[in-house]
C-alpha cells in the first residue's frame, strides 16, 4: 500500500480559472480521505490530478515517496472508479473486471483467481456470465469497483460513485465501501459533494471552497470545531444557523445582541469573545442546540429566545422548526411538536455551551 503527499499542488486552466489553489495534503497509508465541498470547489480536479490525468501546473504529487508528476496514469499503480461506471457494454461482468489484467499481460490463471475473488467479496459472483445492461444500478457500481481491486492498486481514487444511486441505494453502498476499505486495508481517496457521505465513511475529510483548503480534520472535530463560516455551514444536516449581532456586556457578563434577542455567553467564551465587546461578530448555533422550554436542560435564564414558528416538518423521530426572529430565519431540530403551531410564537432556549462565534470580517472562528 501507499501514501500520498500534495506539496503545494496547483492547476490553472487557461487563461486564469485557479481551480486549485496550492493545495498541501499528507495521506497516510490505509486511511480513507474524503475531499468534499459544492460544486466547482477543485475536488474532482485535485483527484484527476492525482491520478494523472490533468497535469500539475505547479507543486508536486508523491505516491508512495515517488515523485509522480511526470509519470503517466497507467504506471502510477492507482485504480479509479468513475461516477458513470464506464463498463464496456459488450463485455460480460467478468471480461470487464479481466481486461485490464489481460492487458498487463497476467497469465489466465492469475487473472481468474484475482476476478473470483473480487466478486466473491463485493458478492456479484453470480453476476459474471451477464452483461451491464442486465445488471441494476448499485450491480453495477459494484462491477465497476471490482475492475478496480482486482488490479490491487497502492492507491484507489473514487470520484463520486454513488452519485447516479437511489437514496436507499447510496446509504447501502456506503457500508459497503466503508467495509471494503477495512478488508483492503489499503489507501482510498474519495470526491463527493454529498457531506453525510464524507461524515459517516472518511477516516479525515477535506473541505474545499473555490480551490482553497477549508479545513482538514476528523468527522467529529469538523463538527464540533468548524474554522470557518463555510465549514460551520457546509458540514451538518440542518446546518449551523447564524446571527449576526454585536457583544455587549451587562451585569459583569457578555451577551450577544441579535437586535431582536439577547443571549448570554457561557463562561468558557468570555476569554476569546471579550476582545469583540462592543463589535459586530457572528453567532452560530446548531439546530440539534435550540430547545423548546419543555426540553431545556438546565436553567434557561439569559438563554430564551421568542420567535415566530413559520414551518413544522416532522421527521418520525424529530420534528424541524422553521422560525424567525423579526430579523433571522434559523432552524430547530426538536423531539416534538404539535403541527397547530404554525404562525404562533414561542420560546426558545439556546445552549449557549455549545456557541460558535466567528470574526465578521475573516469568517474565521474565534471559538
Amino acid at each position: 500500500m501507499a501514501s500520498v503527499r500534495l506539496k503545494d499542488v496547483r492547476k490553472i486552466f487557461a487563461p486564469d480559472v485557479r481551480a486549485v489553489d496550492d493545495i498541501v495534503l499528507d495521506v497516510p497509508d490505509k486511511e480513507f480521505l474524503v475531499l468534499v465541498g459544492p460544486s466547482g470547489c477543485g475536488k474532482s480536479t485535485t483527484l484527476r490530478l492525482i491520478a494523472g490525468l490533468e497535469e500539475v501546473t505547479k507543486g508536486e504529487i508523491y505516491i508512495d515517496e515517488k515523485l509522480v508528476n511526470d509519470v503517466p496514469p497507467k504506471n502510477r499503480d492507482i485504480a479509479m472508479v468513475f461516477q458513470n461506471y464506464a463498463l464496456y457494454p459488450h463485455m460480460t461482468v467478468y471480461k470487464n473486471m479481466a481486461f485490464g489484467l489481460k492487458l498487463r499481460r497476467l497469465p489466465k490463471p492469475e487473472i481468474d483467481k484475482r476476478v473470483k475473488e473480487a466478486a466473491d467479496i463485493l458478492g456479484i459472483r453470480h453476476l459474471l456470465d451477464r452483461k451491464p445492461k442486465a445488471l441494476s444500478g448499485g450491480e453495477r457500481q459494484r462491477v465497476a469497483l471490482g475492475r478496480a481491486i482486482v488490479r490491487k492498486p497502492k492507491v484507489f481514487l473514487f470520484d463520486e460513485p454513488l452519485s447516479n444511486l437511489d437514496a436507499k441505494l447510496r446509504v447501502q453502498m456506503r457500508t459497503e465501501l466503508s467495509k471494503l476499505h477495512q478488508d483492503l486495508q489499503t489507501t482510498m481517496i474519495y470526491v463527493t459533494h454529498d457531506q453525510v457521505e464524507a461524515m459517516t465513511m472518511g477516516d479525515r475529510i477535506v473541505i474545499l471552497k473555490d480551490g482553497v483548503v477549508q479545513q482538514i480534520d476528523n468527522p467529529i472535530n469538523l463538527y464540533d470545531h468548524p474554522a470557518t463560516v463555510f465549514v460551520g455551514g457546509f458540514i451538518g444536516s440542518p446546518p449551523m444557523n447564524f446571527f449576526n449581532g454585536t457583544i455587549v456586556s451587562e451585569n459583569a457578563a457578555l451577551h450577544f445582541d441579535e437586535g431582536k434577542f439577547k443571549v448570554r455567553l457561557g463562561d468558557q467564551h468570555k476569554e476569546k469573545v471579550s476582545p469583540y465587546a462592543g463589535k459586530k461578530i457572528i453567532f452560530g448555533i446548531r439546530p440539534e442546540d435550540v430547545w423548546t422550554k419543555a426540553n431545556a436542560v438546565g436553567p434557561t435564564e439569559g438563554r430564551v429566545v421568542t420567535s415566530l414558528i413559520e414551518v413544522v416538518e416532522p421527521m418520525g423521530s424529530e420534528v424541524y422548526l422553521y422560525l424567525n426572529t423579526g430579523i433571522n430565519s434559523y432552524i430547530a431540530r426538536v423531539k416534538s411538536h404539535p403541527k397547530s403551531a404554525i404562525r404562533q410564537n414561542i420560546d426558545m432556549v439556546f445552549n449557549m455551551d455549545k456557541a460558535h462565534f466567528f470574526d465578521p470580517e475573516t469568517e474565521k472562528a474565534i471559538v
